[in-house]
């Protein structure tokens, strides 16, 4: 047996009165408002009526006080998976409006398809497949939460899709709070898709079975948005 299903889930409002790209810098955490909507999160999961059995959690601070909520509703201890971190960024500890203003920035812009100004979205794809795979075998049943970020989630999401990596990072359906559910279900007999266009050679994928075994395929099965009500009021620029 393995768990029924694998909630991924993005971290509430960062409390950021800079409006910095805060990437992997550590003392970013969750406003108050972003509090509210990690809870929103975690009444979600409850209404589910599912067991959940398990919860990983990126170790950045704003991803483990997201997770406090699901850790106290189901009685869960998060463990840290580095793989569901935040990727990294060149302009890390800037602000992207004034960094790509600067000559000492422009050689980080030259190749938006990978992207050049950091961790390569086949990498990505690569490492958070890996977790979500790992997280479906790590229990008997019940279902997994990862608590994560926007990029991360999102690549997750193209992945098993089989879209195409590179996007308009503002136009990534991925809200504060949101929850990307996937399960797995049987492969059909098809050969993998020789035209898809990646910036690096192809990874382990539901394109390119590596990881998740060969009779099965991930498939994304419910996005949510529980702390929409709240959205109006956040501020959300500190995202990779």
């Amino acid at each position: 047996m393995v768990a029924s299903q694998v909630h991924l889930i993005r971290h509430g409002e960062v409390f950021n009165p800079d409006g910095i790209l805060y990437g992997r810098l550590p003392g970013f955490g969750l406003s108050k408002l972003g509090h509210r909507m990690a809870q929103a999160a975690a009444d979600d999961l409850v209404a589910r009526d599912r067991p959940m059995t398990a919860l990983r959690v990126s170790p950045l601070q704003r991803t483990r006080e997201s997770a406090a909520p699901v850790a106290a509703a189901f009685g869960l201890e998060p463990v840290v998976d580095e793989r569901i971190m935040e990727p990294t960024n060149r302009f890390e500890g800037t602000k992207m409006k004034l960094a790509v203003r600067k000559p000492v920035y422009w050689p980080y812009l030259i190749n938006p398809l990978r992207p050049s100004w950091g961790e390569a979205y086949t990498s990505i794809e690569r490492r958070m497949l890996a977790a979500v795979d790992d997280a479906f075998d790590s229990v008997d049943s019940g279902d997994v939460v990862l608590v994560s970020h926007q990029l991360p989630i999102w690549v997750t999401h193209l992945s098993v899709a089989g879209e195409r990596y590179p996007h308009d990072p503002r136009k990534r359906r991925c809200a504060l709070s949101s929850i990307t559910t996937f399960e797995r279900t049987p492969a059909p007999e098809t050969a993998a898709d020789p035209t898809r266009e990646t910036a690096d050679p192809p990874q382990s994928g539901p394109n390119n079975p590596g990881r998740t075994p060969e009779s099965q395929r991930l498939i994304e099965v419910s996005y949510v948005e529980p702390a929409a009500s709240l959205l109006t009021a956040a501020t959300d620029v500190g995202a990779v």
